[in-house]
């Protein structure tokens, strides 16, 4: 690995992350607030950026496979680093800094700060920014400059996306994650005008825009969502929260192409059935358990599943105080996540539906041992290649979430907080049950604890390979 390459990469990527603490200034400036906060990180960034400008140039060689998963993964936590800054500065325990800070450009939402309502507004909106920067980022990264690295590159993205390789929106890499922006920054507006319309202050709409469409989970309200105890708010988050958890290219077709693209797509279908059933399941139980009448169980029902299976984390209720069946199915949901190509996270509705295919054609196969069963996705068969890197994905996933829970055990945290807190932040959800509850805070967890889930963030967000790979011992040999 050649470390000019990287170096000549990483200053031009700290501009960039430099100028997005801009903004924030400018909220703290109209609120009168301190602007230390952000422009002491500000000037940090610009001169550790200009250093590295100006003594690594950036090369014109095309990156190798090992240069682009370090570019990629040092990326993710330089920018976790450097916007941990403005919490320190506002008094925030370092470790918690940083846990809030890769909470947030993960799109993870969980919190470590126990009175979110105590620091500045400009922080609280720079908070939600993050989110909103990182909830497309991770599209960004992988469709912009990991197919720089050929081979490597095209196999991560065919895993992350199966059949969609073949189904670019524009020609050149670039010009399709233009457009996938340009989705995303419309969806943001139509929310932000929407939520105008409906009553929502300037600062409410635009905190909660961000944290939204980009299914991050982030308010600037202890109570998350259950602040506003307003169904027709709430009504508008889950539809945003649902296209946030849909593929960005089939919501750019549907806009642009064809209008179908959406409902013919086998991975959307999927997303939509898990919503209904797990939906109607829940509306039973709480039901039945006498929790609330038909329609609050419908409206909190419908609300707590797609916040949890799209990775927002929104809370319209303590959902910690249901009953065991529906918070056992809301931890079941935090396993899957929301579609291939969304700003959601977890492990993807396209693996669960290709890995049950999968099961499916073991069990013909056992039944017909000869026969020929291909795996279909969209009327496209799929490459066995594809499915190995699921199976293979799967299982190093089930593999970290056992050794982060193990470790978390290990430091005295109860089985429920254990679990959920693990799958919480390796899935990019954010809230989770017991002591990291919807309406509690991760500052509960120790320090080490906190520093492993904050791995464990980093790691899902990029899609565990990308930062996998870093710790095996082939990847430092030449």
């Amino acid at each position: 690995m050649r470390s000019r390459v990287v170096l000549g990469v990483l200053g031009p990527v700290l501009w960039l992350l430099s100028g997005f603490l801009i903004i924030p200034m400018m909220v703290a400036l109209y609120y009168g607030e301190p602007l230390h906060i952000f422009a002491i990180p500000l000037v940090s960034a610009v001169v550790i950026a200009y250093i590295f400008t100006l003594f690594f140039k950036r090369q014109k060689d095309e990156w190798n496979r090992k240069e682009g998963f370090f570019i990629v993964a040092s990326t993710w936590l330089i920018a976790a680093v450097l916007y941990s800054l403005p919490y320190m500065f506002e008094g925030v325990p370092p470790i918690n800094a940083l846990f809030e800070s890769m909470s947030g450009v993960t799109a993870t939402g969980a919190t470590a700060l126990p009175d979110i309502e105590s620091h500045s507004k400009s922080l609280l909106f720079w908070r939600g920014l993050t989110q909103w920067l990182g909830g497309m980022g991770i599209i960004m990264l992988f469709v912009a400059i990991l197919p720089k690295l050929g081979v490597a590159g095209r196999q991560m993205f065919r895993a992350e996306v199966p059949g969609l390789q073949e189904e670019k929106l524009r020609p050149r890499i670039r010009e399709t994650a233009k457009i996938l922006w340009l989705v995303y920054i419309i969806l943001s507006i139509s929310e932000f005008i929407i939520l105008k319309i409906v009553g929502l202050s300037t600062y409410d709409a635009i905190t909660h825009t961000f944290t939204s469409i980009s299914c991050s989970g982030f308010s600037p309200y202890a109570n998350s969502i259950a602040t506003f105890s307003d169904p027709l708010v709430e009504g508008i988050f889950v539809v945003f929260m649902f296209l946030g958890g849909a593929n960005f290219a089939l919501h750019y077709k549907t806009i642009y192409s064809d209008r179908k693209s959406l409902i013919k797509d086998q991975e959307f279908k999927f997303y939509f059935l898990i919503i209904v059933s797990a939906t109607l399941v829940l509306v039973y139980e709480l039901y039945r358990a006498e929790v609330y009448s038909i329609t609050d169980a419908f409206r909190y029902s419908i609300f707590q599943v797609i916040s949890i299976l799209t990775t927002t984390g929104y809370a319209s209720v303590d959902f910690d105080l249901w009953p065991d069946s529906p918070r056992f199915i809301l931890f079941l949901l935090m396993f899957i996540g929301g579609c291939a190509g969304s700003t959601s996270g977890g492990v993807k509705v396209v693996r669960l539906l290709l890995l049950l295919k999968y099961a499916q054609k073991v069990l013909l196969n056992v039944i017909h041992p000869k026969a020929v069963i291909p795996i279909r996705f969209n009327n496209k068969k799929v490459p066995d290649d594809v499915i190995h890197s699921i199976v293979s994905f799967l299982v190093i996933y089930i593999l970290i979430f056992a050794v982060s829970s193990t470790l978390l055990s290990m430091l005295g945290m109860d089985f429920i907080t254990t679990l959920s807190a693990s799958i919480a932040t390796l899935g990019n959800v954010g809230p989770g049950l017991g002591l990291v509850g919807p309406m509690a805070s991760f500052d509960n967890i120790p320090d080490p604890g906190k520093l492993i889930l904050i791995a464990n963030m980093w790691i899902g967000r990029l899609e565990v390979f990308t930062v996998i790979v870093l710790l095996t011992p082939a990847f430092w040999k030449h």
